[in-house]
C-alpha cells in the first residue's frame, strides 16, 4: 500500500492522519462499551481507512470480523449487501423466525459466546430488510457494527433506526485544518516541512486527506518535493498521480447535464458570479453541485462567487474541456461582462486574463486597465502576462515602470534593470524619474551590485533634480541603501529626515517603504522604544493607504516591527507578530518574505528555542537559495549551524558551515553585521572550545560595534557571557545598557554582571526576568550557574532547588538545547569553569598537548586540571570523562 518513494519513516500514512481519533475508539470498543459505531464524514477524510483499522483491533481482540460494500445494486435485492455474511440454511421468508435463526447461529450454541463484528461501508445505501436484521443483531448483542457514511446522503427510515440510538457512537471526521495537516506531512515525510509548502498543500487538497497523500506521491514521484537535510520543500509543478486524477474524474464524470456544463465553465473561467451560472443552470442543479462537495460558494462584496471546491478540480476538468469549447466559454464570459459595462473594479482584470488565454491577446487598453488592477492587488506575474502581450506603440514610462517592478520582485534582475533603464531615458516628469531610482537602487541592492555603485545610480538622479524639494526622497533613499548594507548610523540619519506624518510627504509610497526600514535602523541603534512607536505608527499609515498607493502589504511594516518588539523585551508578542506576517505575506512574492523570515527565525533564536529556529532557518537558507540571496543566506546558515550545534547535532552544524565557507565573497548581510558567526562560535563551544568560540564572538561583537549595530553587539556578548567569558563582557553590556532604552538589553547586562560576580540569589532573580521576556534558554541557563555555584559552596538545598527551576524551563521550552551552562545541572559535579572546559577537550578526544596550545596553556597545567576533575568525578580515564560528561561536546553528537 505504501509507495516505495516514501520515506520508511511515513508511518502516518496508513491511517491518513486518523491515529488520533483510533486512539480514543480503541479502548472502547475493546471493552465492548458500545453496540454500533457509525463514522461519517464527506469524500476523501479517511472515514473508511479509519473503520478498517478500528475492524482490524476488533479482530485482534478476539472478534470474528466480517465486512460488506453497500451501493445502490445491491440495494435492489433484499440482503443482497450482507448476504455472504449470514449463515448457510437459515430459511428467510419468515423475517421474524428468520432473523432469530441468523441470531442464534451467529451465537455459536450453547459453548463460549463469540464477539462479532460486521463493517459495512456506505451504509446509507443498505437495503431496508439488511438494515433491520443488523439492527436486531446489535440489540441482541449478537454483533458490533462498524460502518460509514458519507454526510450529507440520504438514508432511508430502516437505515436512520439503525444508526441511531444511546448505543450507537458517532464519530465525526472533519477536513485537516493548516495545523493537522503540518503534522501529517512532517509525521509521513519524517522531518520539518516548511511552513509554505505546508499552505500549498492544504490548499491544493483542501484538506482532503486522501488527496493530500496522492499530491505528496505525485511531488515525490516529480522530484518537486524534496529536502536539504533539514526541511522537505516542495516548488510548484505538476503534481497530480494517475490515481489521483482517476479520483477525481470519477467524481466529476458522475455529473451530467448543466451541471457538467457549470464545472466546465468554471474550469474554464475560475471563479464567477452566482448571476453568471443561474442564467444557464438551475438553482436545483446548484445545490446538488455543493451538496457533492464539488463547488463551493463565497462573497464579494455584495455579490456571491461560485468557484469549483478543490484547484485539482480545475486541472481535471480542464484536460476533458475540448480546446474550442475552452475558448468559446471564455470568450462568451468576456462578452457578457462587457455587455453588462464590466462596471465592477476586477471585470478588467478578468476579461483581459480570458481574452489573452483564448486568444493571444487583447485589446489594448483593456490590458492596460488590468494590468493597473494587477499592480494594485500586487499580482506581478499578471502585470508581466499583461504588459508583455501589450503592443511597445503602446509602453510609455508609466509602464515600464510597472513592468520592471514586476520583474524586480518575481527576481528577474537583469530585465528589470534593462527596462528601468529605459523607463528613466524615456522620463519626462521628475517624479516619475525618482520613483524610476528608486525602484532601480533596490533591484539592484538585491542583485547583490556593490553599494558604490548603486550609490552611484541613486547620487547621479540626485544631481538632476532641478531643486532641493525633489532631492529629498532620494536622500531617504540613500538612507535605505545604506542601513541595508550594514551601516545603520549613517543610514538613520538620513532616515531620520522623514516626515513623522505620511500625509507630509511628498512620495507617499517612498514613504511607506522608508518607513519600513526606518523601524530596523532605530532598532538596530538601540532607540527601541522610539522604533516600536513608530512601527505601529507606519503600519497604521499604511493601513489607510489606498491600495494604489502602496508599495507592498501592510505587513511588511508589522514584520520590521519585530525586531523591535524582541529588543523591547517582548519575545512573545514578536514570535506571535512573526506567525502573523508568515500568514499575511504567504502569496506574496518571496522578496517581500526573506527579512520577515530572518527576524521570525532570529526571534525563536532569541527565546532559546532551537528546534523551531532550525526549521525556520533552513526554511530561509532554502528560500534565499532560491531567489539567489547570498547575503540572506550566509545569515540562515549560520543560524541553522547554531541551532543544530546547541541541540548536539555536530554534523548538521559542520554541514551548514562548510555550504557557508564555500560562498564566494564575505561581503556583509543585509541590514545586520556579525551574527554570520554565530554558527561557527557555537559548533566550536559544542566541540568543548569554549575560549576558541568566545574568541569568535568577541571579533563579531567588534565588528558590530565598528558600525553601531548596538542590538547585534548586545547578542553576541551575550553569548561570549553565556559561554564563560562574563567578567570580559559584563562591562561592555552595562555600558550598551545605558545607552539602548529596550528591556532585553538591560537584562542581558544582568545576567552578565551576575555570571561575572557569581552570586547565586541575583542569578536567580535575573532567571526570573529572563522568563519574563520570554528568553527561556538563558532563563535556564542562569538557574543553572546558580546551582553550580551553590553546588560548589556545598548548600546542597538551594543547589537542588536551582537545578530543578532550571530543568522545569529547559524541558518547557527550550527543546532539548544542550549548552556549557546547563551542563552545570546535568554534571551534578562541582568542577570549576576551567576544569569543565579542559575536560569536555579531553572527552572529545584532543590530547593535552592540543588542549594547552588552544588555551595557552602549559601541558602541566592542563593534566592537573584533568586529575582535579577525575578526582571530583571518581573517575580514571578518559572514556569514562565521556560517558560522564554526556553528549554536549561529543564528537558527532
Amino acid at each position: 500500500m505504501e509507495d516505495s518513494r516514501m520515506p520508511a519513516s511515513g508511518a502516518g500514512w496508513p491511517l491518513y492522519g486518523r491515529d488520533e481519533e483510533l486512539g480514543r475508539l480503541t479502548g472502547a470498543l475493546t471493552a465492548n462499551r458500545f453496540s454500533g459505531l457509525i463514522v461519517f464524514g464527506r469524500a476523501g477524510v479517511g472515514k473508511s481507512r479509519l473503520a478498517e483499522e478500528c475492524l482490524a483491533v476488533a479482530a485482534r481482540a478476539g472478534f470474528r470480523t466480517g465486512r460488506a460494500v453497500a451501493s445502490n445494486a445491491a440495494a435492489a435485492v433484499p440482503l443482497g449487501a450482507i448476504a455472504h455474511l449470514l449463515p448457510t440454511g437459515v430459511d428467510l421468508s419468515d423475517p421474524v423466525r428468520g432473523f432469530a435463526a441468523v441470531a442464534e447461529a451467529i451465537r455459536g450454541g450453547r459453548g463460549p459466546r463469540e464477539r462479532h463484528a460486521v463493517f459495512v461501508d456506505d451504509i446509507h445505501l443498505l437495503d431496508a430488510t439488511s438494515a433491520m436484521l443488523l439492527r436486531q443483531l446489535m440489540d441482541a448483542g449478537v454483533i458490533t457494527l462498524i460502518a460509514t457514511i458519507r454526510t450529507g446522503e440520504h438514508a432511508t427510515e430502516a437505515v436512520q433506526a439503525l444508526t441511531s440510538g444511546e448505543t450507537i457512537l458517532h464519530v465525526g471526521l472533519d477536513a485537516f485544518d493548516l495545523q493537522r495537516t503540518e503534522g501529517l506531512l512532517q509525521e509521513a515525510l519524517g522531518g520539518p516541512v516548511a511552513r509554505s509548502t505546508v499552505r500549498d498543500l492544504h490548499e491544493a487538497s483542501g484538506g482532503n486527506v486522501l488527496f493530500l497523500r496522492e499530491l505528496v506521491r505525485g511531488a515525490l514521484e516529480n522530484d518537486t518535493l524534496t529536502s536539504d537535510g533539514e526541511v522537505w520543500e516542495a516548488v510548484p509543478g505538476d503534481w497530480t498521480t494517475v490515481r489521483l486524477a482517476e479520483l477525481i474524474r470519477v467524481k466529476v464524470d458522475a455529473v451530467a447535464g448543466p451541471g457538467r456544463d457549470a464545472l466546465e465553465l468554471l474550469a474554464s473561467c475560475g471563479s464567477l458570479p452566482l448571476t453568471a451560472l443561474e442564467a444557464d443552470v438551475p438553482q436545483h442543479v446548484l445545490t446538488e453541485l455543493e451538496r457533492k462537495g464539488l463547488i463551493r460558494f463565497g462573497t464579494d462584496g455584495r455579490r456571491t462567487r461560485v468557484s469549483l471546491a478543490h484547484p485539482l478540480y480545475e486541472e481535471v476538468l480542464r484536460t476533458e474541456v475540448p480546446n474550442l469549447r475552452h475558448r468559446a466559454i471564455q470568450l462568451e464570459q468576456a462578452d457578457r461582462i462587457e455587455a453588462f459595462g464590466a462596471r465592477r473594479r476586477g471585470d478588467a482584470l478578468r476579461i483581459a486574463t480570458w481574452r489573452l488565454d483564448a486568444t493571444g491577446k487583447a485589446d489594448p487598453a483593456l490590458l492596460l486597465r488590468a494590468a493597473r488592477l494587477a499592480h494594485y492587488a500586487h499580482d506581478h506575474p499578471r502585470i508581466l502576462a499583461f504588459l508583455n502581450a501589450l503592443p511597445e506603440s503602446h509602453h510609455d514610462t508609466a509602464t515600464r515602470l510597472m513592468l520592471g517592478e514586476a520583474y524586480f520582485i518575481t527576481g528577474s534582475w537583469d530585465l528589470a534593470d534593462a527596462v528601468l533603464a529605459q523607463a528613466a531615458e524615456s522620463a519626462s516628469d521628475e517624479a516619475e524619474r525618482i520613483a524610476i531610482t528608486v525602484t532601480r537602487t533596490t533591484n539592484l541592492l538585491v542583485s547583490n551590485t556593490p553599494l558604490d555603485e548603486i550609490l552611484e545610480v541613486n547620487e547621479a538622479a540626485r544631481n538632476a533634480a532641478s531643486h532641493e524639494l525633489l532631492r529629498e526622497p532620494l536622500l531617504v533613499n540613500e538612507g535605505f541603501l545604506r542601513l541595508a548594507s550594514g551601516q545603520p548610523v549613517a543610514g538613520l540619519e538620513l532616515l531620520d529626515r522623514l516626515d513623522p506624518h505620511a500625509d507630509q510627504s511628498i512620495d507617499r509610497r517612498m514613504w511607506l517603504c522608508g518607513a519600513a526600514v526606518r523601524t530596523l535602523g532605530l532598532a538596530f541603534v538601540g532607540r527601541v522604544k522610539e522604533a516600536v512607536d513608530w512601527a505601529e505608527g507606519a503600519y497604521a499609515a499604511h493601513v489607510l493607504t489606498d491600495e494604489e498607493a502602496r508599495p507592498a502589504h501592510p505587513a511588511v511594516q508589522q514584520g520590521t516591527m519585530v525586531l523591535a518588539l524582541a529588543e523591547d523585551g517582548r519575545l512573545g508578542e514578536a514570535a506571535a507578530l512573526c506567525e502573523s506576517v508568515s500568514v499575511d505575506l504567504a502569496i506574496h512574492s518571496p522578496l517581500l518574505r526573506i527579512f520577515p523570515a530572518l527576524l521570525s527565525a532570529r526571534t525563536q533564536w532569541l527565546a532559546g528555542h532551537p528546534t523551531t529556529a532550525r526549521r525556520m532557518y533552513a526554511e530561509l537558507a532554502a528560500l534565499a537559495r532560491r531567489e539567489h540571496q547570498v547575503k540572506v543566506l550566509r545569515f540562515a546558515l549560520s543560524g541553522l549551524a547554531a541551532c543544530a550545534a546547541v541541540l548536539g547535532d555536530t554534523e548538521g552544524a559542520g554541514n551548514a558551515l562548510t555550504e557557508l565557507n564555500a560562498m564566494a565573497g564575505g561581503a556583509p548581510g543585509y541590514f545586520s553585521v556579525g551574527e554570520e558567526q554565530l554558527g561557527e562560535a557555537w559548533l566550536l563551544a559544542a566541540g568543548g572550545h569554549y575560549s576558541k568560540a568566545r574568541g569568535v564572538l568577541m571579533k563579531a561583537a567588534d565588528a558590530a560595534h565598528a558600525t553601531g549595530h548596538v542590538a547585534s553587539e548586545g547578542l553576541l556578548l551575550t553569548d561570549v557571557a553565556r559561554l564563560g567569558g562574563a567578567d570580559a563582557v559584563a562591562a561592555r553590556l552595562d555600558g550598551i545598557a545605558e545607552r539602548c532604552d529596550g528591556e532585553l538589553a538591560a537584562v542581558r547586562a544582568r545576567l552578565a554582571t551576575s555570571l561575572a560576580t557569581g552570586d547565586p540569589d541575583q542569578l536567580l532573580k535575573v532567571t526570573d526576568e529572563l522568563e519574563a521576556v520570554g528568553a527561556h534558554l538563558p532563563a535556564a541557563e542562569a538557574a543553572a550557574a546558580a546551582a553550580g555555584i551553590w553546588r560548589r559552596r556545598g548548600e546542597r538545598r538551594q543547589a537542588t532547588a536551582a537545578s530543578v527551576r532550571s530543568s522545569s524551563i529547559a524541558e518547557a521550552h527550550c527543546e532539548g538545547a544542550r549548552t556549557f551552562l546547563l551542563d552545570t545541572v546535568r554534571a551534578a559535579t562541582p568542577l570549576t569553569d576551567r576544569e569543565r572546559e579542559i575536560a569536555t577537550l579531553a572527552a572529545a578526544g584532543e590530547p593535552s598537548k592540543e588542549i594547552a596550545a588552544a588555551l595557552t596553556l602549559s601541558v602541566r597545567t592542563v593534566d592537573n586540571h584533568l586529575q582535579k576533575a577525575y578526582a571530583k568525578l571518581g573517575i580514571a580515564t578518559r572514556r569514562e570523562l565521556a560517558a560522564h560528561l554526556g553528549n554536549f561536546g561529543s564528537p558527532g553528537s
